[in-house]
């Protein structure tokens, strides 16, 4: 069962792509209890999960592949479920970078409707380093985090069927969604690495680890 008192309780999905010791290590000074999972069903009892992610999207998706229904069933149950850099794009329908590898078509988790596409090549690819964020609409992951920096590191990004996904932007040759989620509020995904990014990463997981409790 969900702890009924504490610190909520936060499982972040080991399905072997993730930067585990960061995030785990983030979500703990946050205020999180946190438990590596590496069996879909201990997902049910979380307060609250984590996806993190490096790397390919096909071969995110493909490691990550028994975590899809239990992660499908998390976000109907609205349980918050957030995406961290590759985590965040495979939340999304579907992704060029498998293309462009050339390894064929990849399907997402298509719990935010959308694709990756890649930076355009007049920009240095990946984008790599601090970058501010332009929070476009209010959720609570987003609180308090208006125009600050956050660390980058990729070369896609997200572009949501649906404007109202974008939580936050961010420039990079363009203007791309550094934070989305679904209609719900309780799916999204931040670009960047909030483990990483000082202050206000840890706001975020803060922010996130309070969106957790609320449910308990």
């Amino acid at each position: 069962m969900p702890a009924s008192r504490g610190n909520p309780e936060v499982a972040v999905v080991d399905y072997g792509l993730g930067n585990l010791r960061s995030v785990t290590r983030g979500l703990e000074r946050a205020g999180a209890s946190v438990t590596l999972v590496e069996e879909p069903a201990a997902l049910t009892d979380a307060d609250g999960v984590v996806l993190p992610g490096v790397g390919a999207f096909s071969e995110g998706m493909e490691n990550a592949g028994p975590f899809r229904e239990a992660l499908v069933e998390q976000a109907t149950a609205e349980t918050p479920l957030f995406g961290i850099c590759l985590g965040m794009q495979m939340l999304l329908s579907t992704s060029e970078e498998a293309d462009h590898a050339g390894e064929g078509s990849a399907e997402g988790l298509d719990l935010i409707p959308g694709t990756n596409l890649r930076f355009p090549d007049d920009v240095k690819v990946p984008q790599m380093g601090w970058n501010r964020l332009h929070v476009q609409r209010e959720h609570p992951l987003v609180a308090g985090v208006d125009g600050e920096y956050a660390y980058f590191v990729h070369s896609y990004y997200a572009d949501p069927g649906d404007g109202e996904a974008v939580v936050a932007s961010t420039d990079y040759g363009l203007s791309f969604p550094s934070i989305v989620a679904d209609e719900s509020g309780t799916v999204f995904g931040t670009q960047f690495h909030p483990e990483k990014s000082g202050e206000t990463g840890l706001r975020i997981l803060r922010n996130f680890v309070d969106l957790c409790g609320d449910g308990r």
